[in-house]
């Protein structure tokens, strides 16, 4: 029988991951190649035109997935109805912005934009925010749509996640598809951890640890880190613009994930509202490893944290207290 469409906002649209993101869910890589969308998409006025372009070649590609298409500026018509809404929509720094300058910008934009979901998105919306600073986005869009359960609000660190199983998976000479259980924790900025202290590389002889695999400390402890730190800025550098298919398809592993679920002995790394798992203060948004089932996810709760780790836990965590202190300097 066929599925009833899947309303999914995306903010930001017409700019560049909007772009990237919007054919990936009207084919069915984000919910699946039997689930039918509805794309609602929402950009900033002067971004008006390019986003109807947008909207005329999704027409012109035929997606047989994609039932309907809203365009527009309104963020109220954007977010009516929607069931998961994707965040990417934020205000970039720019040369010679200071930080708190950037976060003002973002707490107005996320405040808006949390009142309009609040009040005119179905009920059990899913939300995942990608503009940066994405963790503290999250964590303002949360405080102001009180009704929307904090379970369902979230930030991208699969992105980190992805890349950490992309080097493990150059360096070993491995499928990528066969390194599973890496982690990002805290904060999607350079202070993120990507731990590989419980993860794995399936091969011909049995699942091996990959430390074990890699058997250099040092390049683990050290240049791996650096190297997922600061893929962006690497990126950026290459492109002259910032990751946008990677976090596109990020985006859509992630909500994929959330809604159909991991496989049995497998986790990932999202943004959520902490409980204090692991000694991470709560009331911050904070990349765990976490499993998913039934639409739901659950940190992946009894692993082993050694001395290295903990600072680096910490040092991110203090990072995202700072900027939670600054987000709500920034409302009064």
């Amino acid at each position: 029988m066929a599925k009833d469409p899947v309303r999914v906002l995306v903010t930001g649209a017409a700019g560049q991951i909007g772009y990237a993101l919007v054919p990936m869910i009207a084919r069915g890589v984000m919910l699946g190649a039997d689930q039918p969308v509805i794309l609602h998409m929402l950009d900033i006025p002067p971004a008006a035109e390019a986003l109807n372009g947008v909207k005329m070649e999704l027409v012109d590609a035929a997606f047989p997935l994609l039932k309907g298409v809203v365009a527009t500026t309104d963020v109220v018509e954007a977010c009516t109805g929607v069931n998961i809404a994707v965040m990417v929509g934020g205000f970039p720094r720019k040369e010679g912005m200071e930080r708190k300058d950037v976060m003002s910008k973002n707490v107005s934009i996320y405040k808006s934009q949390a009142s309009a979901l609040e009040k005119h998105a179905a009920a059990n919306c899913k939300v995942l925010v990608v503009a940066n600073p994405a963790n503290t986005n999250a964590l303002i869009l949360k405080e102001f749509a009180p009704s929307i359960p904090e379970k369902n609000i979230s930030c991208l660190t699969r992105l980190d996640h992805n890349r950490a199983l992309g080097q493990i998976s150059e360096r070993l000479n491995v499928q990528v598809s066969d390194v599973k259980n890496v982690i990002i924790w805290g904060n999607h900025s350079s202070t993120q951890y990507p731990d590989v202290n419980h993860a794995t590389v399936r091969t011909p002889a049995g699942e091996k640890a990959v430390r074990e695999l890699v058997a250099d400390d040092a390049w683990l402890n050290g240049e791996f880190i650096t190297t997922v730190q600061q893929r962006g800025a690497a990126i950026i550098k290459a492109r002259k613009l910032s990751s946008a298919l990677s976090a596109a398809s990020a985006a859509c592993d992630h909500i994929r994930d959330w809604v159909l679920g991991t496989p049995e002995g497998t986790w990932v790394s999202m943004g959520v509202y902490s409980d204090g798992s692991y000694n991470v203060p709560a009331g911050l948004i904070y990349s765990f490893p976490v499993y998913c089932q039934n639409g739901e996810w659950k940190i992946v709760q009894g692993l082993t944290i050694d001395e290295f780790s903990r600072k680096k836990l910490d040092l991110t965590a203090e990072e995202l207290s700072e900027e939670k202190a600054l987000a709500y300097s920034c409302l009064s």
